[in-house]
């Protein structure tokens, strides 16, 4: 008889991945006693245990785009590097270790783990947050409209947790929680019915097709040696089928990677697209070899789903997915044209330490679609995407949370909508990550409300960060007003208080590129753009708070406010702003 173990906490946060730890940091730093849950040995999910260590994010993220706590996620990885080895640059703050040109950030995974653990571990030893591993969610049991406890089965299955939270927020990779509830969720493609979506099934809803997941590997080149896998099974029939190729589907059309140099208007090699360490970024004798990073089309398994099917299942799908990533491998061993000429490069030797396994991948498959709850709010195409948006921003939400901007970007199964598209730099709307269901549970990673389709630009790194962090800032807030989450959803007052919370915390809720999250007139400048009261120029990202004021007063007299506010004497936007926010309160 397993032993049962009850473990009451104000917030349960159920994955420790990404939007996890994020949830769960911010809700500590908040007062609150926090439970956290990972079943892997490592937190982190798609930045380290699920091995994409190479982060997922947009052009103004080093100044921009990011919640503070995000930032210090990625200071820390950069620190860690700095400790650990001689740098040839060592005061860059834009130091990339592995200089890959998808991202301003690719490093290895133990890295991001270091960074984490540097935020968890003073809460830990504060006695704020308690961290559980190898814990995976096994039962929930509901009275009304309110989960009351939350079974995790722990260490292989020789003892139960039982918690007993306040609060609720699902970060599973998979949305695990949420069909051990009594209500609906949802999974996979929906149909244009359904959503509205221009891109969305015409056939009606698929449930089963969800985006393709990846067991990534790490791999370095060893000049001279022969490190070349024995032939893997089935090798033939992925490589011809998958296909292995270095030629990718652009809109501009094919284009065809070289394996260490660039190709004629590609932005770099396939080497250097998720490279994880970058020896010439090094002192000598530092690093001695490149670490690359393989995910790739190559290894995107489109043959089935890890969601809502037996164990036996999901075990025999990963099994096929290594099995089509170790091809790739032997591929590039073997067949890969060679830059000089030739066939494959032996001399890629793969890399275990990297990943932390004995096989050499991921300690879990990279997963971009989870299952999501039935939200107050869905977010559609329509909404994000650039053909829809004709202005600077995607469309605006008075009850946001959060921003982030990446591409929609759907690695979708064989019979799957076929959708990449731009979108405009967008916002997280609280809506999303609530219950249309129950009181106390929250959406906090890949699992908001999104369709199949926006779920491709909301899952990437920052966001998912925000996500959770949000989560953990709501479940906090409503502890302390003694509301709940559909409350801050149907009251202005509440919902701006919340927001108010955020943005102390260095959360932007806005796009403005040049207002800074330490620049004086943040707050202000935020908080006017997401009441409507001073929305952004539609044809820029810029808010310009060092250009004067022009027509103050009509601006003043438009809020509602006193021209008096601003004084006889020239303006700042900025300062204007400040005084605006400061008596609209």
């Amino acid at each position: 008889m397993m032993e049962t173990r009850t473990i009451e906490c104000d917030i349960l946060v159920l994955g420790g991945g990404l939007g996890g730890v994020a949830a769960a940091v911010r809700a500590a730093r908040l007062g609150y006693r926090v439970c956290l849950t990972e079943e892997n040995p490592w937190i982190g999910g798609q930045a380290t245990s699920q091995g994409v260590s190479a982060l997922d994010e947009h052009p103004h993220i080093e100044h921009f785009g990011g919640t503070a706590l995000y930032g210090e996620f990625r200071a820390g990885i950069r620190a860690f590097y700095r400790r650990k080895y001689k740098l040839k640059n060592p005061d860059d703050p834009h130091f990339n270790p592995g200089a890959g040109w998808v991202s301003a950030l690719c490093f290895e995974p133990r890295a991001g783990l270091t960074a984490l653990l540097s935020l968890v571990v003073p809460q830990v030893e504060a006695g704020r947050l308690m961290l559980f591993y190898h814990a995976r969610v096994s039962a929930a049991h509901v009275q009304g409209q309110s989960i009351r406890t939350v079974d995790v089965v722990q260490d292989g299955g020789t003892h139960i947790l039982r918690f007993a939270p306040a609060y609720v927020l699902d970060a599973t990779e998979l949305g695990d929680l949420l069909p051990l509830l009594p209500v609906p969720y949802v999974s996979g493609a929906e149909s244009r019915d359904q959503t509205g979506e221009p891109h969305a099934r015409a056939e009606g809803p698929a449930p089963h097709l969800t985006q393709s997941f990846t067991c990534p590997f790490a791999v370095d080149f060893c000049p001279g040696q022969d490190h070349t896998i024995p032939r893997p099974p089935n090798y033939e029939r992925h490589r011809d089928q998958q296909p292995y190729t270095l030629t990718l589907q652009y809109a501009r059309g094919l284009r065809t990677y070289r394996f260490f140099e660039t190709a004629g208007d590609l932005p770099g090699s396939f080497w250097a697209y998720r490279r994880l360490l970058c020896a010439d970024q090094f002192a000598e004798g530092q690093v001695s070899r490149d670490v690359a990073l393989i995910n790739w089309q190559g290894n995107d398994y489109t043959g089935g789903t890890l969601i809502d099917v037996p164990p036996a299942e999901q075990a025999q799908q990963i099994a096929a997915a290594k099995e089509l990533s170790l091809g790739l491998l032997y591929w590039l061993q073997t067949e890969v044209p060679r830059d000089d000429g030739g066939r494959g490069y032996p001399e890629l030797r793969l890399r275990p330490d990297i990943m932390g396994t004995a096989d050499g991948f991921s300690q879990h498959p990279y997963i971009r679609e989870s299952r999501r709850i039935e939200a107050r709010k869905t977010i559609v195409e329509q909404e994000v995407a650039a053909p829809h948006q004709p202005n600077a921003r995607a469309a605006p939400f008075s009850d946001s949370v959060g921003v982030g901007w990446y591409a929609i970007d759907i690695h979708g199964q064989a019979t799957d909508v076929v959708y990449t598209a731009p979108t405009k730099p967008f916002q997280i709307p609280l809506g999303a990550l609530v219950s249309r269901h129950l009181d106390n549970l929250l959406a906090a990673c890949k699992n908001i409300g999104t369709t199949h389709i926006t779920n491709g630009c909301y899952r990437l790194h920052p966001v998912e960060w925000n996500i959770g962090e949000a989560a953990g800032a709501l479940a906090a807030f409503c502890l302390g007003q003694q509301r709940t989450p559909a409350d801050v959803c149907s009251s202005a007052v509440l919902r701006r208080q919340c927001q108010q919370i955020l943005l102390a915390a260095g959360v932007p809720l806005y796009w403005y590129e040049d207002v800074p999250l330490g620049h004086p007139a943040f707050t202000a400048v935020q908080m006017l753009a997401v009441e409507g009261i001073w929305p952004g120029c539609d044809d820029h990202l810029r808010f310009e708070p060092d250009v004067l004021a022009d027509a103050p007063a009509e601006r003043l007299r438009a809020a509602g406010l006193s021209p008096n506010i601003a004084g006889r004497d020239p303006i700042t936007r900025g300062d204007l702003a400040r005084r605006m926010a400061q008596r609209l309160g």
